[in-house]
């Protein structure tokens, strides 16, 4: 299944490294669970995005999957990608870059072909095959429509999609320089947020998060300053961690302050099972032992 991380330590730039990957030793667990891509998108002092994504895949490109990055910004979005949608190549890796904007989701949706018509000149930017950029597209359409507004932009979008478009789960997290967004929809996967006091629960400790399937993240920086977190599984041992709530919108802005609203209390009115996606679909969709 793919993995989403965010982090917001607005307004503080903080130094973050990660690790997207650990490769594993064996060949027969790379073949099986080896994943279809991997990026970190990060922003620049002047507010310009920077992305860093790899089609990985199994038994190439384990520089990749290996090397540690260190990066300072107020926010991070970091995505591995099991391929559901578009072929592994680094044009359909996530996190995508929008208008300055960084994207990532985790999830399926169909009716691709409705979703280009609606897109219309915004179909321009969809560069790669995925389901997921031209739900980011839509979502900037969106944005647009309701004047820059972004919650109003990723609101309208998920509400289209999910009165018209067969969806699986439209999980995602979208950041700009300083802030951060993240959605649960509907309740097929997991998302977890963390409001973490500096050192975390205990004081004084920096932060250091592991994942099941290849996100891990330190961070020194954080034993001082707070943050938050949003990440597909617990990442740690501490008992803040909260699950969004299915149809959940969180937000955090510039100031580290955090809200939510509720995008929709009720189903797509086309849900898709699994049984319904293709085997490759499918695979991407179930969660790594």
């Amino acid at each position: 299944m793919c993995r989403l991380f965010g982090l917001s330590a607005a307004p503080r730039r903080v130094t973050a490294t990660f690790w997207l990957l650990d490769a594993p030793d064996s060949l027969s667990l790379q073949s099986r669970h080896n994943p279809d891509g991997a990026g970190l998108g990060t922003f620049y002092p002047d507010g310009s995005p920077r992305v860093e994504k790899q089609p990985i895949a199994a038994f190439s490109d384990a520089d990749f999957a290996e090397e540690a990055r260190e990066r300072e910004s107020e926010t991070f979005v970091a995505h591995v990608r099991f391929a559901s949608t578009g072929g592994m190549e680094t044009r359909n890796t996530h996190p995508f870059e929008q208008r300055g904007r960084l994207f990532a989701h985790n999830g399926v949706l169909h009716g691709l072909d409705e979703l280009d018509a609606e897109l219309g000149a915004y179909r321009e930017l969809v560069h790669g095959d995925t389901d997921s950029e031209r739900y980011f597209a839509l979502i900037t359409e969106r944005i647009d429509r309701h004047g820059g507004d972004i919650t109003a932009g990723i609101t309208d979008a998920v509400r289209w999609i999910a009165d018209r478009l067969p969806v699986y789960a439209l999980n995602l997290v979208l950041t700009t320089a300083t802030e951060l967004w993240a959605l649960r929809y509907p309740d097929t996967h997991e998302l977890f947020v963390l409001e973490r006091a500096a050192g975390g629960a205990n004081g004084g400790r920096h932060l250091v998060h592991e994942g099941q399937a290849g996100i891990r993240v330190h961070s020194a920086s954080l034993a001082d300053y707070p943050s938050v977190v949003v990440a597909s599984e617990r990442l740690d041992a501490d008992p803040a961690w909260r699950l969004l709530a299915p149809g959940e919108l969180l937000h955090v802005d510039a100031r580290l302050s955090v809200s939510s609203i509720t995008v929709s209390d009720s189903a797509p009115k086309q849900l898709l099972t699994l049984a319904q996606l293709d085997a490759a679909a499918a695979a991407s969709q179930t969660a790594v032992p």
